[in-house]
């Protein structure tokens, strides 16, 4: 794994944390406002979460297939959101989150195995 692997997951580690505050913060942030306010401010976070995983994508599929950068979106994904809804949204930390990581782990083992 070179450096352009190691970028490409550094800005989608960032961009996910925006993604992820976009997606599910304003359910605590919010919930007494209308659902239109939530939503501008979602887009709002997320036009910067776009101008991260755009280039992130574009820097990675340079030497990653497209299904290499989808999985490794996912483990992202799952890597930003436990501690987000554990410590940020304060939902208890579940046995299933690690089950979900040991699923991906998998995916992550059929879709890299042949990249060298």
């Amino acid at each position: 794994m070179g450096p352009v692997f190691w970028k490409t997951a550094a800005l989608l580690v960032l961009s996910n944390v925006f993604m992820t505050f976009a997606w599910y913060a304003h359910l605590k942030n919010l919930d007494g406002r209308p659902w239109m306010i939530a939503v501008l401010v979602s887009w709002g976070i997320a036009f910067f979460e776009y101008l991260i995983q755009v280039p992130a994508n574009r820097i990675g599929f340079t030497q990653m297939n497209l299904g290499q950068l989808k999985i490794l979106q996912e483990v992202i994904t799952l890597s930003v959101f436990v501690p987000f809804a554990v410590f940020y949204m304060h939902q208890p930390l579940k046995l299933d989150y690690l089950w979900a990581a040991l699923c991906i782990m998998g995916a992550v083992f059929f879709v890299f195995r042949s990249a060298t």
